[in-house]
């Protein structure tokens, strides 16, 4: 009991935050700086959800990954307006539980990179459905033996042509480049059908 009131209790202060920085973000004009105070809700969104999920759940030490995916990504696609009929999430996820010190990095991440591509990959959100291209954001999280394979990919327009992904200045790359070390893990990179972030720990 004392266990879930404390993740209720982070829970609740996380939200706390969140909002504090809604109402400031009423009184920001420049563009730049609104953005800044809504990508750094959605972090500190994608924190709060792996405590409510833990508080929720009957083990107060595993998280069901898969879940805590779906929830993630869909207040994301609320976050940034985007019409599910305009940009189609596709999730992947096999039914795996993750303790606390890999579910935060792992939901910073995943918060990060799909954060990018609603924010770059579609430009005007353009809708192509009528000629058979679909804009689509897939996730998709598997196990291969003793190791977890993410991937996080678009069919957009692709990175910065010249980017060099370990040497960004964009705080968003850094810190999946932080946080895959922090996990112990490797990034892969590709950059011909749109993005895609293949990620192995």
């Amino acid at each position: 009991m004392l266990l879930k009131e404390t993740h209720h209790r982070v829970k609740n202060n996380l939200q706390i935050i969140s909002s504090l920085l809604n109402l400031q973000s009423a009184f920001v004009e420049d563009r730049d700086a609104f953005e800044v105070f809504k990508e750094s809700q959605n972090r500190i969104k994608s924190m709060a959800l792996i405590h409510e999920k833990l508080y929720q759940s009957e083990d107060l030490t595993r998280i069901d990954f898969a879940e805590y995916i779906r929830s993630l990504v869909f207040h994301l696609f609320r976050s940034y307006s985007v019409d599910l009929g305009t940009i189609i999430p596709i999730i992947n996820v096999e039914d795996v539980l993750f303790d606390i010190d890999i579910s935060i990095p792992c939901g910073l991440i995943i918060n990060e990179l799909v954060t990018n591509s609603l924010k770059y990959a579609f430009p005007k959100f353009r809708d192509n459905i009528s000629d058979g291209h679909k804009n689509k954001i897939k996730v998709d999280l598997r196990l291969n033996g003793e190791k977890t394979i993410l991937t996080i990919s678009d069919n957009g327009i692709g990175l910065p042509k010249g980017l060099n992904f370990n040497d960004t200045r964009t705080l968003g790359l850094k810190l999946v480049n932080i946080l895959v070390n922090q996990i112990g893990g490797k990034i892969e990179v590709e950059n011909s059908k749109g993005a895609e972030f293949r990620i192995e720990f």
